[in-house]
């Protein structure tokens, strides 16, 4: 039986997202982002980048009842995907390019969304006559605010909510309501400062991108590699490491991310199995759109091109012979490639510039 209403109706709410396998859940009544004068001057000032759904979207963002007319209270759940452990890189293989943890696996928007439904469906049928609707990060909605408003979350200097005892492996989803629930209480610590002095992920980010509380996403090597249609700036393109789809590394360095107590009971959901955690650099460069698809088809990165996809192993690849990582024939095999694809001028452009000017790089 579904409580009516109150603090009942809220732990029940917490209780059947738990047992629907999200590690942290939460209740938030909706409100105007108190950050708006930030977020505003963040677009304002080229720092979205490539992202320009983004700035079209801000007004959305900005207003959560857009998602929901009359929606006056907001459930948040978070699902950990990732436990951070290092990945494991083979010194004697052929180069490989790694993808960021949370787009590894099966699509997460379809398999939390779906897990959402079993509680938005019986809220529904308690409460006809009011309005849900889903979301999460594919949604203009804020969902980091209110993840912090329902005490899910603490927001870190890389911008990032961290959990309280799980860390920032983690994914939100939400389910906007005209229901008006009782907030759940806070976890001690949630609203404070959750870093301190601690500059970690600053220090860690390969291209400066970090100021505290705000990333500059137009100096970003996710957002490069993920959102980036074009060319990109060269110095960017030149520090992607083997980050072949996004980056993890201010969360790898984070120390919210050791392990606790807590998220070791907590676990890794099994939506996310971690496949896809790297490919090898030289199969990518030789990818068809049917590789590009078959590689993409259930998970989250259906968005990036197939020239994408190839532009950015081209940038990998030279990395990784600039910095001998991998096996000396893999990287002889790559230069060749890179080579090959720099003559030829039946190539994309996209990937043969990018081809020919990493082949300047290296001195080839």
């Amino acid at each position: 039986m579904i409580p009516s209403g109150g603090p009942e109706l809220t732990a029940w709410i917490v209780a059947r997202g738990r047992e629907l396998g999200f590690a942290a859940v939460g209740v938030a009544r909706l409100e105007r982002s108190p950050r708006e004068a930030v977020i505003r001057e963040w677009v304002a000032a080229g720092r979205h980048g490539p992202m320009e759904w983004f700035r079209e979207q801000l007004e959305a963002r900005l207003d959560p009842c857009t998602m929901l007319p009359g929606a006056r209270s907001v459930v948040v759940v978070a699902d950990r995907y990732a436990d951070g452990r290092p990945d494991r890189v083979d010194a004697a293989a052929a180069p490989r390019g790694r993808t960021a943890r949370y787009a590894r696996g099966r699509d997460y928007h379809r398999r939390m969304k779906k897990r959402l439904l079993k509680l938005h469906k019986a809220l529904d049928e308690a409460f006809p006559g009011h309005g849900f609707r889903r979301c999460g990060d594919l949604e203009p909605v804020l969902e980091r605010e209110h993840a912090e408003r329902a005490g899910v979350v603490r927001i870190g200097k890389n911008t990032l909510g961290i959990a309280p005892g799980l860390g920032s492996w983690i994914l939100l989803g939400e389910l906007l309501t005209t229901l008006d629930l009782e907030p759940t209480t806070a976890a001690p610590g949630i609203g404070d400062d959750p870093c301190g002095s601690c500059t970690a992920c600053i220090d860690a980010c390969p291209t400066k991108a970090i100021t505290p509380w705000s990333v500059d996403a137009s100096r970003c090597i996710s957002t490069f590699t993920l959102e980036e249609r074009g060319d990109g700036q060269a110095w960017l393109a030149d520090s992607v490491g083997d980050w072949l789809f996004g980056c993890d590394a201010c969360q790898e360095v984070c120390p919210h991310n050791a392990p606790t107590v807590r998220s070791r009971r907590a676990g890794v959901h099994p939506d996310f199995d971690g496949r896809g955690a790297s490919h090898d650099l030289l199969t990518v460069l030789g990818w068809c759109e049917e590789d590009r698809t078959e590689a993409f088809l259930a998970g989250t990165l259906k968005r990036v091109s197939l020239d994408m996809a190839r532009r950015n192993a081209v940038h990998a690849a030279a990395s990784a012979i600039l910095e001998e990582r991998g096996s000396e024939a893999g990287r002889l095999a790559l230069r060749r490639k890179l080579l090959e694809l720099a003559a030829d001028s039946s190539q994309p452009e996209l990937v043969r510039h990018a081809a020919r000017r990493q082949v300047m790089r290296l001195g080839s």
